[in-house]
């Protein structure tokens, strides 16, 4: 599961780093502390077929939804199922999106009732992308739409899961290379569909270190959350 991460970039940053348009009106600030059921920078195909940030909200509300209540138990959807799953098979077929972080948060667990947190990045600090997917839902009565979206999730590498040692997890994100970021968001056939591309991330270009239990409270939203925790 991946239920927080963090982003140090704003607007212009992330913008160049996906190589995509954004509408002027747009603000993206830097999150150190992202939550379920706050919007956040995601990157897709517009209708033009060019690659646009926008915000959505974390947690996928489908689009055939009643009420729109769904997304806190949504901000995941497992690579295993998403081709099958009545939840994601639509948008994983024509709804895919990246989602730009630079790191994640997991709890190792300790004891019987303590975890740890971790953060989780790229070696050299940079931003990258998670799998995603997004939907967009509407209200019937109001007219109103909300677009969301969900992280895939696949197993977990070497770093995460040491073959030899305590794990931090069981689970983490799919983490997509940027030579395959056209491919997970370009249309394909349904037999062409970039199932592939949900695989562990490589974990010598990956690092992990302990942080604050203060980034447990999802309140807290400053630059030392991500900073490793000093004994």
């Amino acid at each position: 599961m991946c239920g927080r991460y963090h982003n140090r970039y704003g607007k212009q940053q992330i913008a160049e780093a996906f190589a995509a348009k954004s509408k002027p009106t747009l603000e993206i600030y830097p999150s150190f502390n992202v939550a379920p059921q706050s919007f956040q920078p995601v990157v897709y195909l517009n209708d033009e077929n060019e690659r646009e940030l926008t915000l959505m909200r974390w947690g996928l509300v489908p689009f055939w939804s009643k009420d729109g209540r769904m997304g806190y138990s949504t901000i995941n959807a497992k690579a295993e199922t998403v081709t099958t799953s009545a939840l994601y098979k639509e948008a994983f077929k024509k709804r895919r999106c990246l989602v730009p972080a630079t790191g994640f948060y997991e709890w190792m667990k300790t004891g019987e009732k303590t975890r740890e947190p971790y953060s989780i990045t790229m070696r050299d600090g940079s931003i990258f992308a998670f799998a995603g997917l997004w939907d967009r839902w509407k209200d019937k009565l109001t007219g109103s739409v909300l677009e969301t979206y969900t992280i895939i999730t696949t197993d977990p590498n070497e770093l995460v899961k040491p073959e030899h040692g305590p794990a931090i997890h069981d689970r983490m994100p799919a983490i997509l290379a940027p030579r395959d970021y056209d491919r997970w968001l370009a249309p394909a056939e349904p037999w062409h569909l970039p199932i592939d591309l949900l695989r562990p991330f490589a974990a010598e270009k990956m690092k992990a270190h302990k942080v604050s239990p203060a980034v447990g409270n999802v309140k807290n939203n400053s630059p030392e959350l991500c900073e490793e925790l000093q004994s």
